[in-house]
C-alpha cells in the first residue's frame, strides 16, 4: 500500500509531516529528508499498531498534485 503524507515547514526551521489516511499518524524531523525516513518508521509502526489490536487498516484514498500558482 502507498500512502500519501505531507511534509510542512514550521516557524522555527524544523518539518513535520503527517498521513491524511491515517488519522494521528505524524512524525517530525530537522529535514525533509530526516522527516521521509521518520515517516516510513510512523507508517510501519502505526500499521504494527492496527494489526496488534485486530482494527482494520485503513486503504489509502489521498491523492496529491502540484500546481504552479501565476
Amino acid at each position: 500500500m502507498k500512502y500519501v503524507y505531507i511534509i510542512e515547514k514550521a516557524a522555527d526551521g524544523s518539518y513535520s509531516a503527517y498521513v491524511p489516511d491515517l488519522r494521528g499518524c505524524t512524525t517530525c524531523g530537522e529535514s525533509p529528508q530526516e522527516v521521509r525516513q521518520n515517516m516510513k518508521d510512523a507508517i510501519a509502526l502505526y500499521i504494527d499498531s492496527l494489526r496488534e489490536h485486530m482494527e482494520p487498516i485503513p486503504t489509502p484514498s489521498s491523492l496529491a498534485d502540484v500546481i504552479e500558482a501565476t
